[in-house]
């Protein structure tokens, strides 16, 4: 195979790949923008991790996966919870201790990096998701970047970029096969 065989092969790959990825997140945004929800990739939420409580099993700045939904009573100690703290604050802590009062199911938490347990229980219906052990470290920086005004910005221009790109590789995919087939022979066209 040619070098220039192989580097247009290998521009072709790229620019399907990338495309692909594009159309893929267009359409996991679309799907949760029209559910009214978080964001969600074969039923797992991605949250970016601020704090090193988890650590070392989650580190500061990584991604983790969580599954939302089910039994929030379900959870025993061990278990690895997402839960809100606040209206705005979802925390990522382990399970200590299940207590459970008349019909009311509550949790003591603690950071696994952390020297005592949290000052109040969390309630079952806090609850927002379970850890599902699947982490990238580093990634949520980038993420939590992204998620700004400033890195909102600079990934709109590469966006942009690489559909431009796109487009003109199909176009000139196109241009090709229409210069083909008007060379193509005329007896062939008549067969």
């Amino acid at each position: 195979m040619s070098a220039k065989k192989l580097k247009e092969w290998g521009s072709n790959l790229v620019t399907g790949v990338l495309f692909i990825v594009l159309i893929f997140m267009v359409f996991v945004v679309v799907s949760s923008k029209a559910s009214g929800g978080e964001p969600q990739v074969f039923g797992y939420q991605l949250k970016t991790v601020l704090s090193g409580s988890m650590e070392p099993g989650i580190q500061t700045g990584s991604i983790i996966a969580v599954k939302p939904g089910g039994d929030m009573e379900r959870f025993v100690e061990g278990d690895v919870i997402t839960y809100k703290q606040e209206e705005n604050v979802l925390v990522t802590h382990r399970v200590m201790e299940v207590i459970k009062s008349g019909d009311q199911v509550m949790y003591r938490t603690k950071g696994d990096n952390n020297k005592t347990e949290d000052l109040e229980p969390v309630l079952s219906q806090n609850i927002v998701a379970e850890y599902s052990g699947f982490t990238i470290p580093y990634i949520g920086y980038f993420m939590d970047f992204t998620n700004s005004k400033n890195g909102a910005f600079l990934f709109i221009i590469p966006g942009i970029l690489l559909m431009l790109f796109s487009g003109l590789t199909i176009w000139k995919a196109i241009s090709q096969l229409d210069v083909s087939s008007k060379n193509a022979d005329p007896a062939d066209k008549s067969a």
